[in-house]
């Protein structure tokens, strides 16, 4: 568990789908400064202190800086806002139709994730096969 005064992430390195968007923004200037933690990896039943593994792999979650831990739509709009070139996503976060917005896209995902798994799997089975 890392623990401190910078953003960390927690995600489902086991999802290939979760693991390419981190991958995507891990590739982004000033990621560095962002602590990254594949909870798919971790062992033991706690992610972080006051998070399980099992809520942490059901939903993305991003502990600020200051300690504070958020989920879903809000975690994604302060992971943006530490991120140039998306800090205006992120500022759509800090405003509660924004807020409200991101977080019902986000339950969507999560509702489809399981059926994107899928198709995502089929694409790499048929690309193995040509």
């Amino acid at each position: 568990m890392i623990q401190g005064s910078r953003l960390t992430v927690f995600f489902d390195g086991g999802c290939p789908l979760c693991a390419r968007e981190i991958a995507f923004y891990r590739r982004r200037r000033n990621a560095g400064d962002i602590d990254w933690v594949d909870v798919d990896g971790l062992d033991g039943p706690e992610a972080a202190p006051g998070l399980t593994k099992a809520r942490a792999l059901g939903r993305f979650h991003v502990r600020a800086a200051d300690g504070r831990m958020v989920d879903g739509g809000e975690a994604f709009a302060l992971l943006w806002s530490a991120l140039p070139g998306f800090r205006w996503l992120g500022t759509i976060g800090r405003f509660r139709p924004g807020l409200w917005c991101l977080n019902h896209l986000y339950d969507l995902f999560l509702h489809l994730r399981p059926w994107l798994q899928r198709r995502a799997a089929a694409r790499v089975r048929r690309m193995a096969r040509a």
